[in-house]
């Protein structure tokens, strides 16, 4: 096999693919402008629009106004509630968003303060509704401090100090380093991304090269050509590679670009009090690119096949669509708490790279795990390209009608 021809084949491909417009949008166009810009943008109106609601005062209504009416004026002086009029479908109106909370006063209020009896203070809310949430809390803060102030008062008055009350503290301390703390956080979201961006980049261009010269007439004219089959179909198959190589490491550098400059950006607003709690390490990042390199080659090769033996571009995308969520499902698996990477697990495709991803990015390099891994995935890799050079041999795939 001359692989003179195999780059023959690949050059011409890539030509063709350069020309074609919706292989640049979804190569270049989406990973490195349009993900990242819509990142930012929704980034910041989130952020935007959470402050927002935090700083906007939240109606709330007070059932029992009577039974502690000083307490009451002291919560309409809060600049974060604005007291609304009592009305008794109170719960209504919050599940109708007309007022975000209401709390309600029991009675004898007052005298609980100073007697062995506590009082339940209720406050209603919408579960889930962001702006009723903040309500909320602020009436809980506000009854809160009541509560300390109270508690103060009595200490008080039996002459004792409020430390009688915390005879220690408790402090959480971390004491993982910022890179194992990444690896955790993020190491299973990488290889998703790694996932659907290589799908992305490599599904419109396997479609192209297979099912779309179907449908323009040029299969047959390049099966004229002084090239073997065989070296044809790997040409095409390093060209659908490529595309999902480029589009993953454009995706990824943009990403991280903008994740740092959002980053950036959050903490020059809050005066630099805000900075992400974790690094990750670039060569950790090499190393896990290098792990999914044989399953990149396999979705190539599996995209290849499905394309080929399609007999139009939209057939293609039919048989495609159903790949696609099969293999997001163990992509997502990999990223769930308590999954833990054993010898079995390792032989398990996507899984396998998901679960491996969290442990390099955080420092835990497990040798025999990563062996099995990469040879596994090489395996089905090599079958993968092995059934798609078969059925480029085979007429009744490749005129298929």
């Amino acid at each position: 096999m001359s692989w003179r021809g195999i780059g023959v084949v690949f050059g011409k491909e890539l030509r063709d693919l350069l020309r074609d417009r919706r292989t640049i949008i979804s190569m270049i166009v989406i990973p490195v402008l349009v993900i990242p810009l819509l990142m930012l943008v929704f980034g910041g109106i989130s952020v935007k629009m959470v402050k927002k609601a935090a700083e906007e005062p939240a109606k709330v209504m007070v059932l029992g106004e009577e039974h502690a009416p000083a307490l009451v004026e002291r919560l309409r002086e809060l600049p974060r509630i604005s007291v609304v009029p009592a009305e008794p479908d109170y719960t209504n109106l919050i599940s109708d968003r007309k007022i975000r909370a209401a709390v309600e006063i029991p009675e004898g209020f007052l005298a609980a303060l100073t007697s062995d009896a506590p009082a339940e203070v209720r406050i209603y809310h919408y579960q889930g509704e962001m702006k009723s949430q903040f309500g909320a809390d602020a009436v809980r803060d506000f009854f809160n401090a009541v509560k300390d102030e109270a508690v103060s008062n009595r200490l008080a008055a039996a002459q004792l100090g409020t430390e009688v009350l915390r005879p220690f503290t408790v402090t959480r301390m971390n004491v993982a380093p910022p890179k194992k703390v990444g690896g955790n956080l993020i190491g299973g979201i990488i290889p998703y991304v790694i996932i659907l961006m290589s799908l992305t980049g490599a599904m419109y261009a396997a479609i192209d090269l297979t099912a779309g010269e179907k449908e323009r007439g040029t299969i047959e004219t390049l099966l004229c050509s002084p090239v073997s089959r065989t070296q044809i179909v790997l040409g095409k198959f390093l060209m659908v590679l490529t595309a999902a190589v480029a589009t993953t490491v454009l995706s990824l550098s943009s990403m991280g670009g903008s994740i740092v400059l959002g980053s950036r950006l959050l903490a020059s607003s809050s005066g630099g009090g805000v900075k992400l709690p974790f690094v990750v390490d670039a060569g950790g990042l090499v190393m896990v690119f290098t792990m999914m390199m044989p399953i990149l080659v396999m979705f190539a090769a599996l995209l290849i096949a499905l394309s080929l033996f399609a007999r139009s571009s939209k057939e293609a995308q039919s048989y495609i669509s159903p790949l696609m969520i099969i293999v997001i499902i163990p992509a997502v698996a990999g990223m769930l708490p308590g999954v833990e990477l054993d010898y079995v697990l390792s032989l398990i495709p996507v899984l396998n790279v998901s679960l491996v991803s969290k442990e390099i990015l955080s420092g835990t390099l497990h040798w025999g795990h990563m062996a099995a891994i990469f040879v596994s995935s090489s395996v089905y890799a090599a079958a993968a390209l092995g059934f798609a050079v078969w059925l480029f041999q085979r007429e009744t795939v490749l005129f298929r009608s």
